[in-house]
């Protein structure tokens, strides 16, 4: 306890020092005829890290870091800057999951911060004459909107380890909305994907396409609304959203979407309330912990299912000798054991304040055991999907426990963001609102996107017959693939790494830390590697990189099916600690645009002491 105020006092006390009350921190470059802020995928200093999707957003974390805040402070200003250069995968409108490592303590931590259904809502919130709906007018909905948890989460957070008010953390994001970024190809494709159901609410198709197409590549953004919310927020706290008037727009608009009366698209109504905002809570819960070649693996528990999912799958290859492995027996042991774990993942994991999950036996090494055994590294057919479960109370050596339960879709369009700081402390940060560009309502006013969260959760029982733990329910939260996860060495962080993707999410993880920490890659180069996805199907989803693999052909004839993807796997961001104590950062090279990695080089004050 001493230790952890001591850290406060003098990140306090710098703040004072460095910032002012204040806290001018500034945008990363001024908008107009000048280009937009330049991406890196890789960096390495000293003084801290910040990797996102969005070079804005970054450079907006690094000021926070060079100005005396910690990687909370930095985290939540980074959030809130993607909110407004990545709205269509983030936002104060959708909800996610954050841990941190915290360096004083040598523990880690996380945040629930999922979307939770509102106090009208049954199993029953997908059907309509008993069928449930399609998929895509679910979505589009206010059926489809849960309870943001974001702007909780960021005041949650910021409240138990951070330096910085909210209020602080706030402005460079609404100066960056204020003043405006500039349009690159994926933000424009993002709007143009979406035209079609953009157009049909007028408050939406305003702001994204005030002139009937989407922003041109190269203009410049502006989201005057938006900088007035986050104004709000940060002069009257996040009870502006949960008790006060932006929440009572939010529940008019999911109560009353708004839709251009020109349009004949069936938008159904939702049935969230100011009293629905008003008893929304993060919740603290531990983290999930697996032992792996003498490594702490931490991820994020139920009802996230990435944790969870990872760690069994940790645990059942940890038996192999992956380091040494060709790659056609590595890459089967990892296809084989993706496929396992998620037909456990179908069948168990929910929200755990509503469904019995197993949580404690899930990660046992007893379970992972038990299901390893289906796995024959070395020239072994490839098992038939869907694979079914085992029982993790009463695991048996390559037994089931009943029928499989096929893997249900979830939205790709997510968004990740890794800090580190220079006293130790890391966060590993994913945030949605689930589909690209959401439930597709902008609350009229207000510049933001509602999320369409409560479409994680199955419509009907993935399996007849057979409990699902993840039906709709009042007050509950959706499962999730979101997989923010820190490793440690020796009680000191190792790396962080994080990705969007739905359910590919899970594997995308996976994949990096085997490669990482089994393979030999750098974080750069298993972050580049091409991703192949195994989620308890006949085929795998792959890159087309990925099938120009030598191994392909050997996976093929031990059975193993793939069919490429229309778009990337993932966009993993990450962070790592150096043998000589530096940080490095990584982003994608390529994928979804490309990432932004940035660092805190020592300025000459610091080289002279």
């Amino acid at each position: 306890m001493r230790l952890r105020r001591a850290h406060r006092v003098l990140a306090v006390a710098a703040a004072t020092v460095l910032l002012g009350p204040a806290i001018p921190l500034t945008l990363p470059h001024a908008v107009g005829d000048t280009p937009p802020t330049a991406k890196q995928p890789v960096a390495v200093g000293d003084f801290g890290a910040v990797s996102s999707v969005d070079a804005d957003a970054t450079a907006i974390g690094i000021d926070v870091l060079r100005r005396g805040g910690n990687a909370v402070d930095a985290a939540v200003a980074t959030a809130a800057a993607l909110g407004v250069t990545d709205p269509f995968s983030a936002g104060i409108g959708g909800g996610g999951f954050i841990m941190y490592f915290d360096a004083a303590s040598g523990r880690v931590h996380t945040l629930d911060g999922r979307e939770t259904a509102p106090a009208a809502v049954d199993e029953n919130l997908f059907l309509e004459d008993g069928a449930p709906l399609p998929f895509s007018e679910a979505v589009t909905s206010g059926l489809s909107v849960g309870v943001p948890g974001t702007p909780a989460t960021w005041r949650d957070a910021v409240e138990r380890w951070g330096t910085r008010s909210l209020a602080a953390l706030l402005r460079p994001a609404t100066r960056l909305a204020e003043h405006g970024f500039v349009v690159d190809s994926t933000f424009h494709g993002q709007i143009a994907n979406n035209a079609d159901r953009f157009s049909v609410f007028p408050a939406t198709r305003d702001l994204f396409l005030p002139d009937g197409h989407a922003p041109a590549v190269g203009s410049v953004f502006r989201n005057p609304d938006l900088a007035d919310t986050y104004r709000l927020l940060a002069r009257s706290g996040v009870d502006a959203l949960y008790r006060g008037e932006i929440g009572a727009d939010v529940a008019a608009t999911v109560q009353e979407p708004r839709v251009d009366p020109a349009s004949d698209r069936n938008v159904r109504p939702g049935a969230m309330t100011v009293d629905d905002l008003a008893g929304y809570r993060v919740v603290p819960r531990d983290p999930t912990h697996v032992d792996y070649r003498g490594l702490d693996v931490y991820g994020m528990p139920a009802p996230s299912s990435g944790g969870l999912t990872v760690g069994l799958a940790l645990n059942m290859l940890e038996r192999f000798d992956l380091a040494n492995a060709s790659e056609t027996d590595y890459l089967h042991g990892y296809l084989e054991a993706s496929r396992i774990s998620f037909a456990d993942r179908n069948r168990w994991i929910g929200d755990p304040d509503f469904a019995d999950v197993p949580a404690v036996e899930f990660a046992g090494q007893e379970f992972a055991d038990s299901r390893s055994c289906l796995i024959d590294l070395e020239a072994g057919q490839a098992l038939t999907s869907p694979v079914a479960p085992g029982d993790p109370r009463s695991p048996e050596a390559c037994g089931s426990h009943g029928p499989p339960a096929p893997t249900p879709y979830e939205g790709e369009s997510t968004t990740h963001l890794t800090v580190a700081d220079r006293w130790g402390n890391v966060v590993a940060y994913t945030l949605t609102i689930e589909q690209e560009g959401g439930s597709g309502m902008v609350v009229p006013g207000r510049g933001f996107l509602l999320n369409n969260e409560l479409t994680d959760f199955s419509f009907t029982p993935v399996t007849p017959g057979v409990p699902d733990p993840n039906l709709p329910d009042a007050g509950k939260r959706p499962r999730s693939s979101m997989t923010p996860t820190i490793v440690l060495r020796d009680g000191e962080p190792l790396l962080a790494v994080g990705s969007p993707g739905g359910t590919t999410i899970i594997t995308t993880i996976l994949g990096v830390l085997l490669q990482r920490l089994d393979r030999g890659l750098s974080l750069p180069a298993a972050v580049a590697a091409p991703r192949v996805s195994q989620r308890n199907a006949a085929t795998a989803g792959v890159e087309q990189a990925f099938l120009d693999l030598p191994a392909v052909a050997e996976l093929r004839d031990r059975g193993q099916g793939f069919a490429t993807q229309p778009s990337s796997i993932g966009a993993v961001t990450g962070v790592e600690r150096l043998p000589d104590g530096r940080w490095l950062a990584a982003a994608e090279p390529v994928r979804r645009g490309g990432g932004a990695a940035a660092v805190v080089r020592p300025t000459p004050a610091d080289q002279t002491g």
